[in-house]
């Protein structure tokens, strides 16, 4: 097989600590240099939190594995500042389109609007985005990355955890204040804190193989079901940099994998695809079985768990990375605030209940994507290829179509940690809502909304006036900041107007938005003391809505 990526070798070093005999304590620990590991120590240290990274490999992830990156994890990305060089090197998309046997049947718009910084979609071997994270890590002076560390026991109490690690030298005892689990689905540390992990395996096999071949196909995503040239399954093609092509061929569950991953049995699928006379060369196999299955709580003491260690979902709709990216997100402000003492340790407990709401919002979506592409009984097959004939010509039968709903991110509007509305606003921008990005201006400097919102708690307020430029709450200082058109006086221009449009926006109204950037409470006016209470509840100081009203 040929290759057109040189792995990195990182070089395993022995730390202060290891060297002296003497354990040194950590505010915080994480287990897996993946990309979801790698996004915690940003995300960390962009807080001030310093970090260890402990990773029991020296290089990043062999094959393409994850490609398809959504908007809103390249928005985080963004604010850790390594999203425009994945944008600049990966393939952006937003059309799908879905083919039933020889025809195509219909197709779809990710993001059929402009007005956005990040693309609805990028494809990009997973091996870049780990090398470019990795780069960005070690160029932070409070991340300690630490290859050919592996953990090996673990032991904890209500203070803290203490950690065998083994390295080449032997091994050694460290000390963390807290551990974020990454290391994937079969999580060694998982497995030692007992945690169950439970949910449903697919029965079913799939072909993944990178194929290296200059192609005319539109940079698209493109899915067949029952095609002519894989009869009776279901193939999946996509684009990714480097002249390399994402093919996923359905085998089916008696398929053997080794022998489905020889080139022998691989290179006549691809043949049987593109023609007998396509010129290609592979890259990397692998035949798959997945499963949807979650973990019981995504805390167990001091050990919190995210991305693949914390739940598990099929490939379709890209909803693995992309949902880790997520967990992040949520979970670092808050260990900072609890770290700093500004919060309860109880209010790290508002991460489960968010993210398990959000990752069985994805295991619905993923096990209804898996079973409408291999469906279980003669009577499933029967009615989805009834689904997919009609969808050719009748746009109701489109929305029942599920070729993989592709990841978009889950709302937490029943979170504890939201103010409800007191005036009607309409159905966007609820709290526990994602904040919507839009162009906007500060003087002469254009820019976007996202980036203006910061890393803590913002006070957005639509239109000008006489309002202070910060408030004090849960001995927090919050920014405010105005937004309204041209000439209004604000300090960010809406230059498009969009950002009053996605926010349903009226004149005087203000928005209290997270670290996380999600909108934890709105109000028809300012008001500093419905905002002094809002962020109360958000931090954790008062989780009942009659006492903080």
């Amino acid at each position: 097989m040929q290759s057109t990526y040189t792995y990195p070798r990182f070089a395993y070093q022995a730390s202060d600590e290891q060297r002296s005999g003497q354990p040194q304590r950590h505010p915080v620990v994480i287990i897996g240099a993946g990309p979801i590991g790698l996004t915690a120590a940003l995300e960390c240290a962009a807080r001030g939190l310093p970090a260890v990274v402990l990773d029991d490999n020296d290089t990043v992830s062999i094959g393409s594995r994850a490609v398809c990156y959504a908007k809103r994890p390249l928005e985080i990305w963004d604010r850790l500042g390594v999203a425009q060089r994945m944008v600049d090197k990966g393939v952006g998309w937003q059309l799908g389109k879905v083919f039933f046997e020889d025809r195509q049947v219909y197709q779809f718009d990710l993001l059929p609007e402009a007005g956005h910084r990040m693309p609805a979609m990028i494809n990009l071997q997973q091996y870049y985005l780990e090398e470019y994270l990795v780069e960005a890590c070690a160029a932070h002076p409070l991340i300690d990355l630490r290859w050919k560390h592996a953990l090996v026991a673990l032991k904890q109490d209500d203070d803290g955890a203490t950690l065998t690690v083994e390295t080449p030298d032997g091994s050694f005892t460290m000390q963390a204040d807290w551990v974020i689990a990454c290391d994937g689905a079969n999580s060694d540390t998982r497995k030692m804190v007992g945690a169950q992990f439970t949910g449903q395996f697919f029965q079913d096999r799939f072909l993944i193989a990178d194929v290296i071949m200059k192609a005319d196909f539109p940079t698209e995503r493109w899915f067949w079901f029952d095609p002519p040239f894989h009869p009776g399954q279901s193939v999946l093609l996509h684009k990714q940099c480097d002249n390399v092509w994402r093919i996923d061929f359905q085998l089916g569950w008696d398929a053997d994998p080794e022998e489905e991953k020889k080139p022998e049995n691989v290179i006549p699928r691809i043949q049987a695809m593109l023609g007998p006379e396509a010129e290609f060369e592979l890259e990397w196999v692998s035949v798959y079985q997945f499963a949807c299955r979650r973990i019981d709580n995504m805390r167990y003491q001091r050990v919190l768990f995210a991305g693949d260690a914390a739940h598990q979902v099929s490939p379709f709709g890209a909803r693995g990375a992309n949902t880790g990216v997520q967990d992040i997100d949520n979970l670092i402000w808050k260990l900072k605030l609890v770290i700093d003492g500004q919060a309860p340790v109880s209010f790290i407990d508002s991460y489960h209940e968010e993210r398990a709401f959000a990752a069985d919002d994805n295991l619905r979506q993923s096990t209804r994507s898996t079973d409408f592409i291999t469906p279980k009984s003669r009577a499933s097959r029967v009615l989805r290829d009834a689904v997919l004939t009609l969808a050719e010509h009748e746009p109701f039968a489109r929305t029942l179509v599920n070729s993989g709903r592709l990841s978009t991110p889950t709302p937490y509007v029943s979170s504890s940690l939201n103010t409800s509305d007191s005036a009607s606003f309409g159905e966007r921008m609820v709290p526990g809502t994602p904040c919507a990005d839009a162009p906007v201006r500060q003087g002469s400097r254009p820019g976007w909304l996202l980036s203006q919102l910061g890393e803590g708690f913002t006070v957005l307020v639509f239109g000008a006036g006489d309002f202070p430029v910060s408030l004090q709450a849960a001995g927090l200082e919050i920014p405010v900041k105005t937004i309204g058109p041209a000439g209004s006086g604000a300090l960010l221009e809406d230059v498009q107007g969009l950002a009053a449009q996605r926010y349903a926006a009226h004149e005087g109204c203000a928005y209290l938005i997270r670290p996380d950037q999600h909108v934890a409470a709105r109000w028809s006016r300012f008001d500093p003391l419905q905002i002094a209470a809002a962020v109360n509840r958000c931090v954790g100081h008062c989780m009942v809505q009659a006492a903080c009203a």
